[in-house]
């Protein structure tokens, strides 16, 4: 006879504490070296001495970042592979990242349609920051593949998409908050981490554009406050409609789908049973 349920000998509260991934200290470890690079990958501009040599390797830096990114991503899913994630979780993990990697192209060339960022809100809210750091990060990878966008770009965005699902996963109160509290909350985290994502990704490739063509790209020369005031100008003159598009679409879909997918998501997780050994006795 087969034990070990998803439900059987555990009370409700058990079951809505159930994550795929628990983070242990070697995942905390790596998470917080990637996350290390990447705000070095992300900020140099705004950090770097005007007398120092760092501006003159600019054109090298996607480059370099984006391979020591890949790798320092590929050493956090595997770390967090070895505290937990067994096939169960892999399948789940293909099936949000395919749904994720296909809802993206909806909104290609439309500005702020990006369905697929309510859909990583609710996955990483559901199943825990490290499950989330790490579909952020596939899901970004394949819909790269899938719409042809690879680049030097695309580990920061597999770095920032990383970052934006995790933090759905660290919300508060995932065992009492539920209802229509829970998803102003998340439409709250989600409008916010819209902007957020959207900044990031703009010091991407802020450092790159040239001097001389506008009075908002970055100045090596400058300090670090003139760069700041050109980084916040640029951000309003180039991406602020697309954010706020984002942001907006994230909240709708949020405040509408979100408790059928929340739903959906924690019954197949429960079913699933990641943490549940299944055992067999003799009959």
């Amino acid at each position: 006879m087969a034990h070990g349920g998803p439900d059987k000998g555990r009370t409700r509260k058990e079951r809505t504490r159930m994550k795929v991934i628990r983070l242990g200290p070697r995942s905390i470890a790596a998470l917080t070296l990637v996350s290390g690079v990447g705000l070095a990958a992300f900020g140099w501009p705004l950090f770097a001495d005007p007398t120092s040599q760092v501006g003159t390797h600019a054109q090298d830096a996607p480059w370099l970042f984006a391979g020591l990114l890949v790798l320092l991503v590929a050493v956090v899913a595997a770390t967090i592979s070895e505290s937990g994630l067994g096939p169960k979780a892999v399948a789940m993990l293909g099936v949000l990242a395919a749904t994720g990697a296909a809802l993206r192209p909806i909104g290609a060339g439309t500005a702020g349609i990006e369905p697929m960022f309510f859909l990583m809100v609710l996955s990483g809210r559901v199943l825990g920051p490290g499950f989330g750091f790490v579909l952020g990060g596939v899901t970004m990878f394949a819909s790269a593949l899938l719409t042809g966008g690879v680049g030097p770009w695309m580990p920061f965005q597999m770095l920032a998409m990383g970052w934006f699902t995790m933090g759905a996963g660290l919300l508060p109160g995932p065992e009492r908050l539920r209802g229509r509290a829970e998803l102003a909350m998340l439409a709250a985290y989600g409008f916010c981490a819209a902007f957020a994502y959207g900044t990031v990704m703009n010091l991407a490739g802020w450092p790159f554009m040239d001097a001389l063509a506008s009075n908002v790209a970055f100045d090596p020369d400058a300090s670090t406050p003139a760069n700041l005031a050109r980084f916040l100008a640029y951000c309003l003159a180039t991406s602020l409609g697309w954010d706020l598009g984002r942001a907006v679409v994230t909240v709708v879909l949020t405040l509408t789908l979100g408790a059928t997918l929340l739903k959906a998501l924690r019954r197949a997780t429960r079913r699933a049973a990641f943490e549940t050994p299944v055992t067999f006795e003799p009959r």
